[in-house]
């Protein structure tokens, strides 16, 4: 749970304050009662369902994901106290294993330029970058989904690099992801005419055997696209014909809301909109009956706010932290085993989508100077921010682990969202039974305008005290987020609680 201080919340309560003045001026508003069940018959919510995404050129610099670096483990930790690392990104298809200082770089196959990917720039991973990590991981109590290339790869090396970085990390690792977004290999890195998700798991087969023959225990996710979930059906109907398959534990996409920066239809309200999450609906309706035909679950393993570095003024504002927030839930109440949103410096993200990122150029032609424009997350949507040696956890990162508090959980099924968007008001709601018993309730109120007067109604025999949490900033284009516990907001009375929750914030309610 994140502490504040006392100055810290009193500043809070003003803002708040502030808030509730100009809210004043706002008629509208909608009434609201749930009924809260009081069985647990969700999915379970799994305790390191938080995780970030990071580009495999990160471990270029070994420093980076080190014990030494304190201060971005103090930031992992008051993300999750358990999350997972996944490594991967666009730069993973040019990475190739260095296991020894004379180690010379290999021959690379021929690619193709196209503009809006990632340019054929080589990176060597080394031994030292992954004995770091296994560190870090350790510091910080997180695990690892690792990712090793396909785009350029070979079978020899991508089971060399496996068999060095499951005896270094053990059981820090959860399993390994060969290949990133190889639905999108046809526009650079295979022929457009031939590839497919049949000729893809033909493939991966050949390096996934490769690799269990070094590493018998070993792991897999896959297959990691970027856009066609579909392709998650037709491995899932190739399996069975598959002789001993390798282990694979978790399928997995990638999702980002839209982009690049310079689109205009990447916006706060079409981010915050309820149209944007029954599309996210929709892909999970695909991924999870995929992932049931195979035995396995389902994770977002890399995805944001706006694809290609962010967009400043939405990737980087409250706005993104209700997202994220309630992206997080809905896939919670899909049984996903977790998020994966991705980040990092904005040099080795910049690297991953062409050399440069598409927010910079509408900062520059907006006016603001190289001052304004270095005071701005780099890339603009990472969850944690790197400011030369210091490190910020941005909006989008209070968002998710706001929804990570139900880390552990079992969900209580109910219309909930249903019934506040039948109201004609932009919110949605989830419920969970805590590890401890406690029961607990999320309010998303992602309305620009409307309050939601609510009416808990819990289960016969639920009682005791009830703590309130908030999430909330002065508008949704702030840059920033602040989360904070109210003191003593009282008991439930003849089983119910009520609240206003004003628009543009969230709150999480349990009953102790």
């Amino acid at each position: 749970m994140k502490t504040i201080s006392r100055r810290r919340f009193l500043t809070t309560a003003t803002l708040s304050a502030a808030a509730i003045s100009l809210r004043a001026q706002v008629p509208a508003s909608a009434e609201i009662t749930l009924k809260i069940p009081a069985e647990a018959t969700g999915p379970h919510m799994p305790a390191d369902f938080v995780g970030l995404s990071y580009e495999v050129q990160q471990l270029t610099d070994p420093s980076f994901f080190s014990a030494a670096n304190t201060g971005l483990i103090r930031e992992f930790k008051a993300l999750a106290p358990h999350g997972v690392l996944r490594l991967g990104g666009n730069t993973s298809e040019f990475a190739w294993w260095k296991p020894t200082p004379e180690s010379p770089e290999p021959q690379h196959p021929q690619t193709r330029e196209v503009e809006g990917e990632p340019k054929a720039q080589y990176y060597a991973v080394t031994p030292e970058a992954v004995r770091n990590l296994a560190g870090f991981l350790k510091a910080a109590n997180w695990t690892c989904l690792y990712g090793i290339g396909m785009g350029t790869n070979t079978p020899q090396r991508a089971a060399e690099e496996a068999a060095f970085v499951a005896k270094t990390l053990g059981d820090n690792l959860q399993y390994f992801q060969i290949g990133n977004e190889a639905d999108l290999f046809g526009h650079h890195l295979r022929d457009p005419k031939t590839w497919s998700a049949k000729t893809y798991l033909d493939e991966w087969l050949t390096l996934a055997r490769a690799v269990t023959a070094r590493v018998p225990e070993a792991k897999f996710g896959m297959p990691d696209v970027a856009v066609n979930v579909g392709w998650l059906t037709q491995i899932a109907d190739l399996w069975p014909s598959i002789e001993n398959p390798p282990h694979v534990t978790t399928l997995t996409h990638h999702y980002y809301f839209g982009g690049p920066a310079t689109n205009p239809a990447v916006s706060i309200p079409n981010l915050l909109k309820p149209e944007t999450m029954a599309r996210v609906q929709n892909t999970a309706n695909t991924a999870t009956a995929a992932a049931s035909k195979m035995g396995a679950r389902v994770r977002m393993a890399e995805g944001n706010t706006c694809y290609r570095g962010g967009k400043p003024g939405v990737s980087d504002v409250f706005a993104a932290a209700l997202w994220s927030a309630d992206y997080a839930l809905l896939l919670a109440s899909n049984n996903y085993s977790g998020v994966n949103l991705h980040g990092g410096t904005g040099k080795s993200v910049a690297n991953s989508v062409g050399g440069f990122l598409p927010g910079d150029i509408l900062l520059k032609d907006a006016g603001a100077t190289p001052e304004q424009i270095a005071t701005h997350p780099h890339p603009f949507y990472t969850p944690i921010a790197t400011f030369d040696s210091d490190y910020r956890m941005e909006p989008v990162a209070y968002g998710l682990k706001f929804a990570g508090a139900f880390s552990g959980a079992t969900l209580l099924q109910g219309d909930f969202t249903a019934q506040l968007q039948a109201a004609g008001v932009d919110a949605t709601a989830y419920a969970a039974k805590l590890s401890n018993g406690s029961v607990s309730v999320i309010l998303l109120n992602k309305d620009a305008q409307q309050d939601v007067n609510l009416t808990l109604q819990f289960a016969s025999g639920t009682g005791g005290e009830v703590e309130i949490e908030t999430l909330t900033a002065p508008a949704l284009d702030s840059r920033e987020a602040h989360i904070a516990r109210s003191p003593k907001p009282g008991r439930l009375r003849d089983g119910k609680f009520t609240l206003t929750v004003p628009h543009a914030s969230a709150f999480r309610l349990t009953v102790r």
